[in-house]
């Protein structure tokens, strides 16, 4: 069994998704697989593998008591294996929940994982897995993201979907809209990846201790991921992006990427998903990668490159 999901960005609506705001999410062209084999063994034995096709975590499980016999990590930082171990079994235990023939077998299972970009690159490791999971468990990925973690949901939209999505929460339920997006003016659009692992936890709790009412700013986040999809040109779009960072930052009081990082830039920058970490988007031209290589940050993709 091969299951297959895509990695995503949120290019609106960041921190005000998980209170209703509709926003604009895209699958990229990197993702994750799960592969799946029966073995005699009554044994889960999980082997997850990088962008390269290295090893970079390795646990063998007892199926019938779904504990942890052991486990390996390669890496020197980012916590210890038994920790990465105790996170996919709590994800498999919650998967037995919601479907209890899950997993129900007297053969075992040998799984491979397999990413097809960078870990640091942020653009889904947990949620292609959990999505995965889901599917080969032939359960809804959205209650298994939801009773195993926290978070919006969008990334499971786009690990789903081969086209850009309109995500929301209505009533606490997922709501997705496949929708086009495919500006005319594409070629004028880059991620730089600004090799920053952040935690989107960390953010989200900031967002949720300010407890204030933000009903207005989510009506114009929402307005603002509709009119993207109409917007004929760069210049319109690039005045959306500014009005979008200028709202995000008064509500989780972080200074804009583009004013703390790159004031000289000639191009309109935006953050996305958890501020400060992983992927920008970036309005520019041909001499777009130079700048940012010159400033250190060698990974420049254009649009083409990642978006599905």
């Amino acid at each position: 069994m091969n299951f297959y999901s895509n990695g995503k960005l949120l290019i609106t609506g960041e921190y005000l998704v998980l209170d209703g705001a509709k926003s604009l999410a895209i699958p990229t062209k990197f993702g994750q697989d799960l592969v799946v084999e029966k073995i005699k063994e009554p044994q889960l034995i999980w082997g997850s593998f990088t962008h390269t096709g290295e090893c970079w975590f390795e646990a063998i499980f007892d199926l019938k008591k779904l504990r942890l016999i052991n486990c390996t990590f390669n890496s020197d930082k980012e916590g210890s294996g038994e920790v990465i171990a105790e996170t996919l079994l709590s994800i498999l235990k919650e998967a037995k929940n919601l479907n209890p023939d899950f997993l129900a077998s007297e053969n075992g299972f040998v799984v491979k994982t397999n990413l097809t970009f960078p870990r640091n690159w942020g653009l889904g490791t947990s949620s292609t897995l959990i999505n995965s999971i889901a599917s080969w468990a032939k359960i809804d990925a959205f209650k298994l993201l939801w009773n195993s973690f926290k978070g919006s949901g969008y990334d499971i939209a786009c690990a789903q979907n081969d086209t850009p999505v309109f995500y929301h929460i209505k009533d606490k339920k997922p709501v997705v809209e496949p929708v086009e997006f495919n500006p005319s003016f594409k070629e004028n659009l880059f991620f730089v990846h600004l090799n920053q692992k952040q935690d989107s936890k960390e953010g989200i709790s900031k967002f949720r201790e300010s407890n204030i009412n933000f009903d207005k700013e989510i009506k114009r986040i929402s307005e603002i991921s509709e009119a993207l999809l109409k917007v004929e040109s760069l210049e319109k779009f690039e005045d959306l992006i500014v009005e979008h960072e200028q709202i995000i930052s008064s509500i989780i009081k972080l200074t804009p990427v583009k004013e703390k990082l790159f004031p000289d830039y000639f191009g309109v920058i935006k953050s996305l998903g958890a501020w400060g970490g992983d992927f920008v988007l970036v309005t520019g031209n041909s001499d777009t990668p130079s700048y940012f290589k010159n400033k250190g940050y060698e990974t420049i993709l254009t649009y083409s490159q990642m978006v599905l």
